[in-house]
């Protein structure tokens, strides 16, 4: 009796660790960006796109380059919204902006959370909510730029295509 009870908890622990290893449970993303730029640029950079996107109109070809909309602002915070285009789905982002080495570098962790509770897969379209933005306002090529994250960290990312998601 004694032994199936230990074997039926160790497959319920296995289980658990199996799917923690898989990544998030719900539809979501985690990335952490580096640059060899001041948080300032960084933030400023990434306050104007979401307000360029802010309307249906990058959405030509299927896209998702619109209907993102910033919630609120500081120097070291951005909260905004992405709605999707073809179904609705709204995803809440967040950036986190950390100066470093004399105010010259910026340390910025993103997040995008769908609000659909039952929101599992996304084909990683959280992880492009926060690509897009860094893409678009030409982060990506801003000095010192380096991208953090997984599969363990955004659901479906290696599945994501950014251009059109």
């Amino acid at each position: 009796m004694h032994l199936t009870r230990w074997l039926l908890l160790g497959s319920v622990i296995l289980g658990i660790v199996v799917l923690c290893d898989a990544g998030p449970l719900h539809a979501q993303c985690r990335v952490q960006w580096y640059f060899g730029i001041p948080c300032r640029w960084v933030y400023e950079g990434l306050v104007s796109q979401i307000k360029k996107w802010r309307t249906i109109s990058g959405c030509t070809g299927g896209g998702q380059r619109c209907l993102y909309k910033l919630q609120s602002a500081s120097s070291h915070f951005i909260a905004a919204k992405h709605t999707t285009p073809m179904k609705s789905h709204v995803d809440d982002i967040t950036f986190h902006l950390v100066s470093f080495g004399f105010f010259t570098h910026c340390s910025v962790s993103g997040l995008s959370v769908s609000e659909s509770w039952y929101a599992i897969k996304d084909h990683g379209v959280n992880y492009c909510n926060l690509y897009n933005l860094m893409d678009g306002s030409g982060l990506t090529q801003a000095r010192g730029y380096q991208e953090i994250t997984s599969d363990f960290m955004c659901t479906q990312r290696s599945s994501a295509n950014c251009t059109l998601y």
